[in-house]
């Protein structure tokens, strides 16, 4: 096999205000780089987009560190190995990574994740078995202690997370499942194929409003995946010591001023509720019990996903910018 002699990336060509634009990104062309010593050569075949990486767009102290201007961006990817000079990797090899946003990158063997492509399909390992999927799963069994009997209430609902916090409340003995989404479709899908309990369009109201409707008796747990008008209904809509697991707030991301906080904050003391914030990288160590525990049921189709593809590297602006305005019905990917 020949190998290629051209490799593409994006760049970080300014600092977004508000929503990104693609005049935010830079394409460029560039050599593909040799693999040195304990290093191997992966060509990307997938890379995510995820709604974390608006907040590495700006500059702003985060858990995370912001994307320099002018280098190359960065998430999770998997490729396969072209070029080895370990004796553990071999070219045809699959391997999971942070170095997305280009084609070909030069990894440390030493780091790389090798992944099998026999045992689920290459791009599950971004999705439901990747980050996302033990994002959902940390965050609803631990961040949000859910116990059987809970009703639940999940925002962004039909996303890469949100649709399997859905799935697994259900699987472990929620008494209710609900959801919210941004389109009468995609409303269809969390009830017919995901199998929720309820659903409404945030757009078609008051979140409030059809929360209550949705959920007559309250609810105990709410993911939040939203922020804004979510949190504020699901605080009003909370039971006795409900349990609040803040795992995103996209509804805020690209805001060019300060945004109200919920205005009914005094519930959380009247209720004594818990508010916690959620980021999967505390939860690595759940990473085997996951993998055990969900891949079956990704197999026999009791857990079921949803992938929405952009095909081409040049087109990951483009994806990524879709994400924020809710373009994808489960995990967002490109296919290299």
């Amino acid at each position: 096999m020949n190998a290629p002699t051209q490799a593409t990336e994006i760049r970080l060509a300014s600092r977004p205000h508000g929503v990104p634009t693609q005049d935010n990104f830079d394409i460029v062309d560039t050599e593909v780089p040799t693999p040195g010593a304990g290093q191997i050569l992966v060509r990307n075949l997938f890379m995510s987009v995820d709604p974390a990486m608006r907040g590495r767009m700006s500059d702003a102290k985060s858990y995370a560190p912001p994307f320099g201007v002018g280098e190359v961006m960065s998430g999770g990817a998997v490729g396969e190995v072209i070029e080895s000079t370990v004796d553990d990797f071999k070219p045809g090899d699959h391997v999971l990574h942070q170095a997305g946003w280009r084609t070909h990158v030069v990894l440390d063997a030493a780091k790389s994740v090798k992944v099998d492509a026999s045992a689920a399909p290459l791009s599950t390992y971004l999705g439901v078995l990747g980050m996302p999927g033990l994002t959902a799963y940390a965050g609803l069994l631990v961040s949000a202690e859910f116990k059987p009997g809970d009703t639940v209430f999940v925002s962004g609902a039909a996303g890469a997370v949100g649709s399997l916090v859905g799935q697994l409340a259900k699987l472990k003995g929620a008494k209710r499942v609900i959801g919210s989404a941004g389109s009468a479709e995609k409303v269809r899908h969390l009830i017919d194929d995901l199998g929720f309990d309820a659903a409404f369009n945030y757009k078609d109201g008051p979140v409030a409003e059809q929360l209550a409707a949705a959920a007559p008796e309250g609810i105990d747990v709410y993911f939040d995946n939203v922020g804004g008008e979510h949190l504020e209904a699901a605080i009003a809509s909370m039971n006795l010591h409900g349990r609040i697991a803040v795992c995103g707030m996209i509804s805020v991301y690209n805001a060019t001023e300060p945004t109200p906080a919920p205005r009914n904050l005094p519930q959380i003391i009247a209720k004594r509720l818990t508010i916690r914030g959620l980021l999967v990288i505390d939860h690595w160590s759940l990473r085997e019990q996951f993998v055990t525990e969900i891949a079956p049921l990704v197999a026999s189709g009791e857990i079921k996903y949803s992938e929405t593809f952009v095909d081409g590297i040049r087109n990951a602006p483009e994806a990524f910018i879709g994400l924020l305005g809710g373009a994808n019905t489960g995990k967002m990917l490109v296919r290299l």
